[in-house]
Order: C-alpha cells, then structure tokens, then sequence
C-alpha cells in the first residue's frame, strides 16, 4: 500500500500483543545515518511502548544497505530471537547501483524469511529523493521504524 494512503505510524494499538516476553533483533545500515537512526529511534520507542525491555533490543550496524541481509542471517544463526528487523535506506542515484541493491537485499530477505524459524522484518527504504526518505523515517508519512516494530511484534506471535 502506498504510504501516501496509509500513515506509516498509524495502527490500533490494542491489536499488538504484548511484547515484554521478546527479544528482537534489529540490524540497521549506516549508509544514509540520519534517516536509518531516525528509523532505528522509531523501532525502539515503538516496540518499548508494547512492553519490549530495553535490554531486550539487540541492535547490530553494517555499513551499508546490502550487508543488511548478512547481518540479519548472523542474528538468526545466533539464535536467541523472536523477530529480527532490517532498517536500512537507499536513495536512487544516477546509476543502475539502486535497482541492484535493492533487489539484492529484497531477494535476500524473501530468502531468509522462507528459510528462517522467526520473521525477518523488511524495513529498507527505497526512495527517489532524500525529501522521500525523510517523510517515512518520521516526518509526514510517519516512521517505517514504527510500522516494522509493529509488524515484529505481530508476526513473532503469528
């Protein structure tokens, strides 16, 4: 659905479990700091605010979007997760290097969620514009980070 009909903070809050019995696993890019830590902010006060304990969040860096799906397979062998989310944020260029990497990580994902005994959250950005980037990691569009919390606390008791 398009974010631009859908606010990505926006959901009924007695419809998420409680999650003070989880422990999530976040693995975020560095690449594009300013929107992936305000999407990491989003995640962390969304999954507190449903009862997640503080030391309960494991959040791992890689440098770039593409190690997301690396990261992301490390958390799942090592074990110990309920749900693990990738936050990450590519803004199209002026080459074809977007088309690739987002692709690969979509790919990736899809291939460790079919693999994997926990979800795997898909929270990458993938925008034209820095402007669009900023509207979802928490200006008028809201925050991916909200929804991906969200959806982690919802598929880990699926």
């Amino acid at each position: 659905m398009s974010t631009t009909l859908h606010h990505l903070s926006d959901y009924d809050a007695s419809k998420v479990p409680d999650a003070s019995n989880m422990c999530i696993g976040i693995v975020v890019s560095e690449w594009n700091s300013e929107i992936t830590g305000a999407l990491l902010d989003g995640a962390v006060s969304t999954l507190e605010k449903h009862g997640a304990l503080p030391e309960n969040i494991h959040v791992k860096t890689v440098p770039g979007s593409y190690e997301l799906v690396y990261g992301a397979h490390q958390m799942v062998l090592n074990g110990g997760y309920d749900a693990v989310i990738i936050l990450g944020c590519v803004i199209r260029g002026e080459t074809p290097h977007f088309d690739y990497i987002c692709q690969g990580v979509t790919n990736g994902i899809a291939t460790l969620n079919s693999k994997s005994e926990i979800p795997i959250i898909f929270g990458l950005l993938t925008t034209n514009d820095l402007q669009q980037a900023k509207d979802r990691s928490g200006g008028k569009l809201g925050n991916k980070g909200d929804e991906c919390a969200v959806v982690a606390i919802k598929m880990a008791k699926f």
